[in-house]
């Protein structure tokens, strides 16, 4: 909302704020106008007290031509010169002539004001029609909602009218409120007044009023104050925290009107039936003394029964410190009541000057320095244009409300054929819904009479479970006729409910409407609105509306869940040999890892047959308050990396036969020629059965010898070595790098990010190719070894000619659209979006977020063929998906199946491995890296910051864990000692029995 506002500040100006309150926003410009002071001054020199008086009252008049009511129009602007008025329901056309006639007649331009809370029609016939505040509610973008007031202010402007009795402020708690309703934007105090701001602030940026009303709060009374006066029996601290909150950030927000509703509020009036609107200790004393509230104020209509019971209601109005009064029933003896009271001394005249003042002060402010004359000819058109159609569509898209998506049935998948749509309403009422559901699907189609015997009912009941989903249409208000029929229907099979009727409708069919696994609430039959939920139920466009008010004891104030094209289909377990409640288990054990202190949070997906099965979220990013871990956030796969990134670039190198499996690796890396390393093959370094070390520390070579005292590293901790680097090492922090290869800012050579603040010049590449050829070599025993991936890294840059992460970005990443899938991913994404992997107290001295944990990878720039690869769980398993496939995904190819086949199968002699992938360990179970009841087929990788990948080919399976186990301390072993990642992996497997 932050943002929002400040958009609308740079749209309207600046708020300005005083020692005793906000200056409303057009008051402000005015009282700094000359030109202004000196048109209220002259028209306050030339005045009359009856005129002054006069200034303060808006009078209601019908919109008609009819003689009797050209008379009333002229006593009222010519005899008693009214500051304003109000016309009630009519014909366009007819207002504005009447509108033109009294300005005409008018000493003074009046004030025209308009009671439009959800545009002009709903006053005026043929006009263009707008959501109630209640949908709007839903709307999770302010800016819609300042377009919209913007637009009604351009309409209000066609007509003459620049005064809005609009918004809404009420906070509607009450569900049985008799008159609010669905006029209030919701039962969220906070949601309300953010949406009370955007749409005032959106009309005082088009040169209109707004109102905001009924203060202090209509929103929680069962009693309509149009027949009798309503009572809020709160305590102060209530009504601060409800009623009262959305008015007072209007106020900060430098909106201009305040509308005093016909209330009885005990807690600040103590004079029983004495309404709000009529007392001095809530209009003066709390609206304009503590709210410290400068703009205008306007009473409710003084006809209604609320008020109207009171003598000279109008006097008292303007006694209690309102500026105008509205509507009052005989406006000849109200206003001779007043001249009364000003010769009494009961109403001082400085008073009454003030409020003239003020009310002149806003008629300049508002264009009426001189009388306007509505333009007749074409104003329909221009009230009805192309751009307001397209707003009212926008509106009711973006309220477009997903109340609860059980299961993750959305989106549907256009592959389940089987599906049944049931039509609750009038014939051709659901027609365009149903003919956009026949883009992605061929529904069949049913219709829920009213009257059908409960034979012809259960018939219905019997035909529509035979199918795998079963989406339910409403656009029938009235469902009583239906309730027997959704009394007893309860299908099986996943069902969609489908809205396009207001919310409360619903609750007529509560007990099916609650055991549904979909429910979306359109709140109207237009065209765009079926398109759009059709679209929205297969995931073809974005729905994120949040409910702005309780659905009964079914739904709550802010449910709801969005719905994007980019999201993953998921399907039922059941319909692939899988049952949902065993898979329910993995929640249990993930959430037993962030409990217990493996990780703070963590990402699991489980696909079958490439569909989703599983694709969930748990946690937080660091822990505590942190953001919550979604579908999207971004993680460290450590050595994952290898066969999701280095062991890619190399099949499709292979594929492409750039190499042979048995060439060795000096034949393409010469300056391994010299070395002992001159006889492996590449084969060996995928079956980590080279001979060469588990790895290197090169990092050292970076490290000033002569900036430490004594050894970098021990064996215990001691006064110099406090840091504890891993079981039996610590480490001497207190060192510096060595100017020749590290710098703290990117300048010239340095260009290669280690983390922030330090960056690595090119040439360290010779380092590292140093340390790897002075390396010890060892028997060619099966030895997992980083280091031998840091060659294949290089092998694939040298046959690619090419960076290792160009080339699989180019290859994989782009056109298999993986988007969150980078070496280096601060260069695309924020760091917010990344989870952090560790802190690094000891060679960094940072929190490494967006850069890779791995020390080796580190030092060679983040990109190493070992470590440095970051993604999310859901488009790891789409790799391992195209890895299942035989290379192949969406469509298309990117591997050969004869590649890929080769890769995962051909497993060496000596281990369990095969080609850059890791096996289950059949043989001894506690060494194995996957759960007990996998398959000896299974080929995948783990990864140090706590992560895994599994392809079951037997089974159709793909299962992704991600985690940061490593933060905040990369010693953390609790998952391991946990066994969280083989335990959810087991669960698949129990689900399957």
């Amino acid at each position: 909302m932050l943002l929002f506002l400040l958009s609308v500040v740079s749209v309207m100006g600046t708020v300005h704020a005083t020692a005793t309150g906000v200056d409303p926003l057009l008051l402000y410009k005015a009282t700094h106008d000359k030109q202004c002071q000196r048109w209220v001054d002259s028209l306050m020199n030339r005045l009359s007290t009856k005129e002054k008086v006069g200034q303060l009252f808006i009078y209601t008049i019908a919109p008609v031509e009819t003689k009797r009511n050209l008379v009333l129009l002229y006593e009222a602007v010519a005899t008693y010169k009214v500051g304003g008025l109000l016309f009630s329901g009519g014909k366009l056309q007819n207002q504005a002539l009447l509108t033109n006639r009294a300005q005409k007649q008018a000493r003074v331009p009046l004030m025209i004001t308009f009671d439009g809370e959800w545009g002009l029609s709903m006053r005026l016939r043929g006009t263009p029609v707008f959501p109630r505040n209640m949908v709007l509610g839903c709307i999770q973008d302010n800016r819609l909602i300042y377009d919209y007031g913007r637009e009604m202010a351009r309409q209000c402007r066609e007509l003459g009218v620049q005064v809005n009795f609009a918004p809404v402020a009420d906070v509607n708690i009450n569900p049985h409120n008799p008159v609010i309703n669905t006029r209030s934007f919701g039962q969220n105090p906070i949601k309300v007044a953010d949406k009370v701001i955007a749409y005032g602030s959106g009309l005082e940026g088009g040169g209109v009023l707004s109102v905001c009303k009924h203060f202090p709060g209509h929103g929680d009374t069962d009693v309509d104050s149009h027949k009798a006066l309503p009572v809020l029996p709160f305590t102060r601290e209530r009504l601060d925290s409800v009623e009262l909150y959305p008015f007072k950030e209007a106020i900060r927000a430098g909106l201009s009107g305040m509308m005093v509703g016909h209330l009885q509020v005990p807690i600040i009036e103590p004079i029983g039936n004495l309404p709000s609107s009529l007392s001095r200790n809530i209009v003066y004393g709390l609206l304009t003394e503590e709210l410290a509230f400068k703009g205008l104020i306007f009473t409710d209509a003084l006809a209604m029964n609320g008020v109207s019971g009171n003598t000279h209601v109008s006097l008292q109005a303007l006694k209690a410190g309102n500026d105008m009064v509205l509507a009052p029933r005989n406006l000849k003896e109200e206003m001779e009541a007043v001249y009364k009271a000003i010769d009494k001394g009961e109403l001082s005249m400085e008073d009454i000057d003030r409020k003239c003042r003020k009310v002149l002060t806003y008629k300049y402010a508002l264009g009426l320095k001189h009388k306007p004359v509505v333009r007749l000819s074409g104003l329909g058109a221009r009230i009805n244009t192309p751009q307001t159609r397209d707003l009212i569509r926008r509106l009711n898209l973006a309220a477009i409300t997903v109340i609860c998506n059980k299961k993750q049935i959305l989106p549907l998948h256009t592959e389940t054929k089987e599906m049944a749509l049931l039509e609750v309403g009038e014939p051709g009422d659901m027609s365009d819904f149903a003919t956009r559901l026949s883009r992605y699907i061929t529904p069949v189609r049913f219709r829920l009479r009213k009257n059908m015997t409960e034979e012809q009912s259960q018939q219905l009941r019997d035909s529509l479970a035979a199918y795998k989903r079963i989406i339910v249409a409403v656009g029938e208000q009235r469902l009583a006729p239906y309730q027997k029929f959704f009394s007893r229907f309860a299908p099986e099979s996943p069902t969609i409910y489908a809205f396009f009727t207001p919310g409360k409708m619903m609750l007529q069919i509560q007990r099916a409407v609650s055991t549904a696994q979909v429910v979306v609430l359109g709140h109207s039959t237009a065209e765009d609105v079926q398109n759009q939920v059709a679209d929205v139920l297969f995931g073809k466009a974005t729905a994120n509306g949040r409910l702005s008010a309780s659905l009964g004891g079914v739904f709550h104030e802010g449910e709801g869940v969005t719905i994007t094209p980019d999201m993953p289909v998921h399907f039922m377990p059941e319909e692939y040999g899988l049952r949902s409640e065993v898979l329910a288990r993995i929640d249990s054990i993930a959430i037993e890892g962030i409990r217990q202190g493996a990780y703070p949070g963590c990402q699991v997906v489980v696909l079958k047959d490439g569909h989703v099965m599983v694709d969930q979220s748990f946690g937080t990013q660091a822990g505590g308050n942190s953001e919550r871990i979604g579908p999207h956030s971004i993680y460290d796969l450590a050595s994952l990396s290898k066969t999701t990134g280095t062991l890619l670039a190399l099949m499709k190198l292979y594929d492409k036969g750039y190499f042979s499996l048995n060439d060795k690796l000096s034949e393409y890396l010469p300056w391994l020629l010299r070395t002992n390393k001159k006889d492996i093959t590449i084969r060996d370094v995928l079956l980590h059965q080279s001979g060469l070390p588990a790895g290197i520390v090169s990092y050292t070579e970076f490290i000033d010898r002569d900036s430490y005292q004594g050894r970098l590293f021990s064996n215990k901790r001691d006064g110099k070595h406090t840091l504890h680097l891993g079981p039996g090492v610590w480490g001497n922090p207190n060192f510096k790098f060595k100017k020749e290869y590290v710098s703290s800012v990117r300048e010239g050579d340095y260009t290669l990010p280690v983390s922030d603040g330090i960056w690595l010049n090119r040439s360290s590449r010779k380092l590292l190719e140093q340390e790897i050829a002075k390396a010890p070599m060892k028997d060619k025993s099966y030895r997992y070894s980083d280091v031998g991936f840091i060659l294949l890294r290089l092998l694939v840059e040298q046959l690619a000619d090419k960076p290792m992460d160009e080339y699989l970005q180019q290859e994989f990443f782009e056109p298999m659209r993986l988007e969150r899938t980078a070496y280096l991913p601060l260069r695309q994404h924020a760091k917010k979006e990344i989870v952090p992997s560790s802190i690094d107290r000891f060679l960094r001295k940072d929190t490494l977020r967006g850069y890779v944990n791995d020390e080796s990878a580190a030092f060679q720039g983040g990109v190493s063929g070992n470590a440095g690869l970051f993604s999310t769980a859901g488009e790891v398993a789409r790799i391992y998906q195209m890895l299942l496939n035989g290379g192949e995904l969406d469509g298309q190819r990117y591997l050969s199946e004869e590649t890929c086949r080769l890769f995962t199968t051909d497993q060496s002699k000596i281990s369990r491995r095969v080609l850059g992938f890791d096996r289950p360990d059949t043989v001894n179970l506690k060494n194995s890296p996957c759960a007990p009841s996998a398959p000896a087929s299974v080929y995948g990788h783990t990864g140090f910051t706590g992560t895994c990948a599994w392809v079951d080919p037997e089974n159709g399976l793909v299962y992704v864990f991600l985690s940061n186990r490593t933060y905040p301390d990369a010693t953390n072993r609790k998952l391991q000692q946990l066994d969280i990642r083989e335990r959810i992996q087991e669960v698949i497997y129990e689900a399957m029995k």
